[in-house]
């Protein structure tokens, strides 16, 4: 069994870490780490696990085989450096704070359909982004094949557990419910880890601007993405090409019909869509934010660091009534 610890488990990638760790039949979660949770039951916090642990917050950094940072973005750079875990240890962060190649300490960036080779052998992985992982995947197979040659258009809309646990005015119930709203237009942080992705896979690295529109969505969890660009072919002869270059990545998948969200919430899938019509090529990409962009690809990633199988853990239903 791998002895693994959370730190920084009481927002909600920490509680959706714990919940998938508990049911990892090769896992055994020996702790979780929380300063301002210190010495209260986990299930106090995260109430869904009452019955599933007897776990308590510790304030104290645990010793494990791997450790996941769920910790707040700019918090995850302190930590390494505080507290220095050893060579055997393996490390799996969720912020932001190692995702980019310039980052210090030797992170992988960890989307494995694009890094996996380097995951597998990785001994710590930098987890991206939730709005970068649905658009990522989304445009991944154009820019293989050099195809993005155009700007590309992002349309996505998030729900409230993207902005994280502490009260916001924007995730207020009364603010959220019956809303919508725009923000970070064209400079939201995740773009800079959605080029560099992009830029790797393309053979001329000719990337174009992509213009990012991020969407505060009117519930809670899930990403909803559209993505187009200019592009002469044909949908049969894109459709070959997503579903070749994701033949062997267990996770995300080409629909031949059209999709909607509850299709992968509270599961680690990325569902796409092709349309094309008067020469453009829109792609619509949805995933669970805090399991496919969060805390299920950081397990995801946690089986390819240790040789298991990729989907084990992870074979979760949606809910989709």
């Amino acid at each position: 069994m791998i002895k693994a610890a959370v730190i920084g488990g009481a927002g909600y990638t920490g509680g959706e870490m714990i919940r998938l760790l508990l049911q990892h039949p090769e896992v055994e979660l020996t702790a979780v780490q929380s300063r301002s949770q210190s010495g209260q039951a986990v299930a106090s916090v995260h109430k869904d696990l009452l019955g599933e642990t007897d776990l308590e917050f510790q304030k104290e950094v645990p010793a494990a085989e791997v450790l996941f940072l769920c910790l707040g973005h700019g918090h995850s750079g302190d930590f390494i450096q505080q507290y220095e875990p050893n060579q055997e240890t393996k490390v799996i962060d969720l912020s932001q704070d190692h995702r980019l190649q310039h980052s210090e300490n030797n992170f992988i960036y960890g989307l494995p359909e694009l890094n996996k080779p380097h995951i597998q052998q990785a001994q710590r992985v930098a987890n991206p982004g939730c709005f970068a992982t649905a658009i990522q995947l989304a445009l991944l197979p154009l820019a293989q094949h050099d195809k993005l040659k155009q700007p590309v258009h992002v349309h996505a809309i998030t729900g409230s557990t993207g902005a994280g646990v502490t009260p916001l005015t924007t995730t207020h119930f009364s603010w959220r419910q019956n809303n919508l709203s725009t923000y970070k237009a064209f400079q939201h942080q995740h773009l800079a880890e959605i080029r560099q992705s992009l830029q790797s896979a393309s053979p001329s690295s000719s990337l174009e601007a992509i213009h990012f529109i991020p969407i505060r969505g009117d519930f809670t969890k899930g990403i909803f993405c559209t993505a187009y660009t200019a592009l002469p072919g044909d949908l049969e002869e894109f459709q070959q090409i997503y579903r070749d270059y994701y033949r062997d990545h267990p996770f995300t998948w080409l629909s031949s019909q059209g999709i909607s969200l509850k299709e992968v919430i509270n599961t680690n899938k990325c569902i796409l869509n092709l349309e094309y019509q008067q020469g453009n090529l829109l792609v619509t990409s949805i995933i669970d934010n805090l399991i496919k962009g969060a805390s299920g690809q950081a397990l995801q990633n946690m089986n390819l660091m240790f040789g298991l199988d990729e989907t084990c853990g992870l074979k979760l239903k949606a809910s989709g009534f």
